[in-house]
C-alpha cells in the first residue's frame, strides 16, 4: 500500500499527518509513506525528523486585497498553482499511491485535485469547525472529509462523505491524570492557571497579560501561573512587565517563559488555561480536559478562531472573551471567577471530555485502510 500525505505551513497541519503516518508504519510495516509539503515551510524540518521522504511544491497564498499588488501576488499564485500541478502529477505518476491524504495549508491541494482527477481516492481532514479555503477547493472531489466536530458536517455540500473523527493528539494529552502531573511538578493544593497566545506570541495580548500579572501581585498572587510569552514576546515583555511593578524574582508563583514545552503536565494539573482558539489547541484542552478561557485571534482568515471556539462554548465548555474591547480587568475578573466556582469548572471538564475524541488517529488510519481497498 502506497500512501501519501499532503499539508503544510503550521505544526496544525503536520503533526496530525505524521500522528497517522506514525501508526500506518507501526500497523503495515510494508506500506510506503510520503510526504508532499510546500516549499522553506516548517514541513521541511518536521518531516525528516520522523523518518519521512518529502516532496516539495512552490506555494504561496492568494492575497484578498484585490490592490495592484494584491493583483500581482495573485497572478504569480496562480503560476505557481499551475507549475504545482505539473509537479503533483509526476509525483503521482512515480509513487503510484492508493491514497492521498490532504491535512491542511495550500500545498495539499494540489495533489489532491490531480490525485482525485487520476481516480485516486482522497482524504481531506478539516482542523477547524468551518471548512478552509484548500477545503472548500477540494471538497467537492474528494471521496471523504474528515472533521473535528459534529456541527461542521451542515458546511459541506455532501455530508454524506463526511466523518467526525476528531483531531490527533499526543498520547500525552490523553492519558496524563492531574494526580501524576501535579506531583511531578511539586504541586499540592494551590491553583494552577497556564496562558499562551502561540509559538510567536500576540503583542496586544501580551501586554493585557502584563497588566494580568501586576493584578496578581496586587492581590497576593492567589494562584500559581505559567504564562508563555512566544518567541516575540521573549524580546520585550520581560521587560514590560517589570515596568508594570512585577518583580518576578520576589514572586515564585508567577512563571514567566518564552515556550511551555511540558504542555501534557501542565495541561492535565492546570485549573484554567487562557488562550487562543487554534484547532490543535482546543482539541488538546478537550484530550486534557482543562476548563478554560479562550481568546480568539481577530488576524486569521473567515475569522476561524472564533467560530472554533463557539463549538466549545455553545456546549458548555469554555468561556469565550473577543479580543477588541477586552481589558486585563476583565480577563482578570473571568479567570478569579471561574477559579472560585469549582461546580462550574468541574462541568467545562465533563464538556471538554464528552467532546474529545480519543480514537482520532485510529479512526483515520481506518478510513485509509478503507479506502485503499476501493482502489
Amino acid at each position: 500500500m502506497n500512501v501519501v500525505f499532503t499539508c503544510g505551513g503550521t505544526a496544525g497541519h503536520i503533526n496530525p499527518a505524521i500522528s497517522v503516518a506514525n501508526l500506518l508504519r507501526e500497523r503495515k510495516p510494508e506500506a510506503k509513506i510520503l510526504f508532499v509539503g510546500a516549499e522553506g515551510e516548517m514541513e521541511t524540518k518536521l518531516v525528516p525528523q520522523e523518518g519521512y521522504r518529502l516532496e516539495t511544491l512552490k506555494i504561496s497564498s492568494y492575497e484578498r486585497k484585490l490592490t495592484p499588488k494584491g493583483i500581482w501576488h495573485n497572478l504569480v499564485t496562480l503560476k505557481n498553482l499551475r507549475d504545482a500541478k505539473k509537479k503533483a502529477d509526476r509525483i503521482i505518476r512515480e509513487f503510484q499511491p492508493d491514497v492521498i491524504v490532504g491535512t491542511g495549508g495550500y500545498a495539499s491541494y494540489p495533489m489532491l485535485h490531480q490525485g482525485a482527477k487520476r481516480g485516486i481516492p482522497t482524504a481531506i481532514h478539516e482542523a477547524n469547525a468551518m471548512p478552509g479555503l484548500t477545503t472548500r477547493m477540494a471538497a467537492d472531489s474528494a471521496t471523504r472529509i474528515m472533521v473535528c466536530f459534529e456541527e461542521s458536517k451542515a458546511h459541506y455540500k455532501h455530508p454524506e462523505r463526511v466523518q467526525v473523527v476528531g483531531m490527533p493528539v499526543r498520547q500525552a494529552f490523553l492519558y496524563t491524570t492531574r494526580a501524576e502531573a501535579r506531583e511531578r511538578l511539586g504541586l499540592k493544593d494551590e491553583p494552577l492557571v497556564i496562558s499562551a497566545w502561540g509559538s510567536l506570541g500576540a503583542r496586544e495580548m501580551n501586554k493585557r497579560m502584563a497588566d494580568f500579572l501586576a493584578l496578581e501581585v496586587r492581590d497576593g498572587c492567589p494562584w500559581r501561573h505559567v504564562h508563555a510569552t512566544g518567541s516575540f514576546g521573549w524580546k520585550w515583555m520581560p521587560e514590560l512587565v517589570k515596568e508594570k511593578g512585577v518583580e518576578l524574582s520576589a514572586h515564585p508563583e508567577l512563571d514567566l517563559r518564552e515556550y511551555i514545552h511540558n504542555m501534557p503536565d501542565l495541561m492535565a494539573a492546570a485549573d484554567l488555561i487562557i488562550t487562543r482558539a487554534g484547532a490543535s489547541s482546543l482539541n488538546e484542552i478537550e484530550a486534557a480536559g482543562t476548563p478554560c478561557i479562550i481568546v480568539p485571534s481577530p488576524n486569521v482568515t473567515d475569522n476561524h478562531q472564533e467560530k472554533n471556539a463557539r463549538v466549545l462554548e455553545r456546549n458548555g465548555a469554555a468561556v469565550v472573551l473577543l479580543e477588541n474591547g477586552l481589558t486585563a480587568q476583565a480577563l482578570y475578573d473571568t479567570a478569579r471567577d471561574l477559579l472560585a466556582d469549582a461546580p462550574r469548572r468541574k462541568a467545562m471538564r465533563e464538556a471538554l471530555q464528552r467532546m474529545a475524541v480519543v480514537d482520532s488517529a485510529e479512526r483515520i488510519y481506518n478510513t485509509i485502510l478503507e479506502l485503499a481497498a476501493k482502489k
